[in-house]
């Protein structure tokens, strides 16, 4: 993971994050200030952010938002107090309203990003300055040490390049701690397509169905926000096993970009889950990003012991076919 260290010290009213990446500078400064660039890595798993305005000048401002998988929005912007390209950047970071406004009773802070050239590529050190003990406490209390961290780390695959980051290697699951798993897996094809997919039963059916040997019987799919879905499997010839089904609702659809739906498993009293699906394309491929929070780490140790996995991988190989086709 890029992250190596992130430190709070209460004396200096600093918060410190050190990271390393295998890139150039100029690579890793492209990554910070390019906001298309920004939004694939900036806020962490579950926050991804749309930034809606970038004036890189001194004097200039980026403002965004982080959406949570329920639709909540968390606005911030920066405004960029100094640029030494491609080695140094400094803004002053707040939380802002929906109107682009600090919110009152929330700091600000001077926030400093330098890009070291080292042998393995680039050290980033962040250094985030707070006006009081209080305001540290504040952001750290609100999870900024585990949000930066995870959203750092994610930075990696834009770094490396979406085939070069995964291809090859199928379907990955990744434990990001003890109600939530990371799903990623490349596509060969482009995303509108992917989300069709997705979204379509007709191509659903093709594609959506685990291991050899079973049928999609039941695809009936609503993608937009309220709407209900219904998934039912049944094996075929001399495969063995109950059939069984999934239910749920679309929680949040930003076409094609990103679904958030709840799932359930058909007819059971378990609890059910909240899926959030991010569509990563780059150069006709399209990374699938699913983030899927369990209710707490027995349930998502259960589930990840039937081999849920390898079934997936089954599906999304039979995806890239049917994309092919």
């Amino acid at each position: 993971m890029p992250v190596t260290d992130v430190t709070t010290d209460p004396e200096a009213l600093t918060m410190t994050l050190t990271a390393e990446f295998a890139a150039p500078p100029e690579r890793v400064w492209r990554a910070f200030t390019q906001p298309r660039e920004l939004e694939r890595f900036w806020g962490p798993p579950g926050w991804p952010a749309t930034f809606t305005e970038f004036d890189l000048s001194v004097g200039g401002r980026a403002a965004y938002y982080m959406t949570s998988p329920r639709g909540e929005r968390a606005p911030g912007a920066w405004e960029f107090l100094a640029i030494e390209e491609p080695h140094r950047f400094e803004v002053l970071d707040s939380f802002t309203d929906e109107h682009g406004d600090p919110v009152e009773g929330m700091p600000s802070m001077r926030t400093t990003y330098e890009f070291t050239a080292v042998d393995a590529g680039t050290r980033m050190t962040n250094v985030t300055y707070f006006t009081s003990g209080e305001a540290l406490e504040q952001v750290v209390a609100m999870g900024a040490v585990e949000g930066s961290t995870m959203a750092i780390n994610q930075l990696d695959r834009v770094l490396a390049g979406l085939r070069e980051y995964a291809q090859g290697k199928g379907t990955r699951s990744e434990i990001l701690d003890d109600t939530h798993v990371r799903i990623t897996r490349l596509i060969e094809g482009p995303r509108d397509l992917v989300w069709r997919a997705h979204t379509e039963p007709e191509l659903m059916k093709r594609w959506l169905l685990g291991p050899d040997g079973w049928r999609m019987s039941v695809c009936e799919i609503d993608p937009t926000p309220g709407g209900r879905y219904r998934y039912a499997w049944e094996p075929v010839g001399e495969t063995e096993g109950e059939g069984f089904g999934f239910d749920g609702e679309t929680v949040l659809a930003e076409p094609p970009r990103r679904a958030v739906t709840t799932e359930h498993m058909t007819g059971t009293d378990f609890p059910a889950t909240l899926n959030d699906m991010i569509l990563d394309e780059e150069d006709g491929a399209t990374l699938i990003v699913l983030v899927i929070e369990y209710p707490d780490a027995q349930t998502r140790d259960a589930v990840l012991a039937t081999g849920m996995t390898d079934g997936m991988e089954a599906s999304y190989a039979r995806l890239e076919t049917v994309l092919a086709g």
